[in-house]
């Protein structure tokens, strides 16, 4: 494939080939067309250079970015998986925790006891409402 300035070079050796004289009006006319014309195809071929070289680079970020998000999504999912590990570490079997349904928001809270015991209150983790309890006072009529 040839390319423009390979063109133009085969017209400027036409116009030298063909004694064309800058001499006359016509000749210098024709002459100063084909220097543009090489000036162009010389500005075109520096684009299309410089567009390669771009599209490198874009190929080069996209890579990088594609690596990117394999890392981040990856992470996600073993983000995923770690909560299906705390799931069976917080099993609902397990004496220490206990289930209930926040009353603000309806999404069920495993619940420490120590978090009984502790002034903060319980702050639900879904919707970061205060969850206040009560018991009922059979306990205590039941030991007088």
């Amino acid at each position: 494939m040839d390319t423009l300035s390979s063109k133009v070079s085969y017209i400027k050796g036409l116009a030298e080939g063909l004694n064309i004289s800058s001499e006359t009006a016509e000749g210098k006319v024709l002459l100063k067309l084909i220097d543009v014309i090489d000036e162009m195809a010389g500005s075109l071929d520096d684009l299309m250079d410089a567009h390669d070289e771009l599209e490198e680079k874009v190929d080069e970020i996209d890579s990088d970015l594609a690596d990117i998000e394999d890392f981040i999504y990856d992470e996600e999912l073993d983000d995923e998986n770690d909560d299906d590990e705390a799931d069976d570490f917080f099993d609902e079997d397990d004496d220490e925790f206990f289930e209930l349904e926040c009353p603000n928001c309806g999404e069920d809270v495993l619940i420490d006891f120590d978090m009984l015991e502790d002034d903060k209150g319980i702050i639900c983790p879904n919707c970061h409402e205060a969850i206040t309890l009560e018991f009922d006072d059979d306990d205590e009529n039941n030991e007088e």
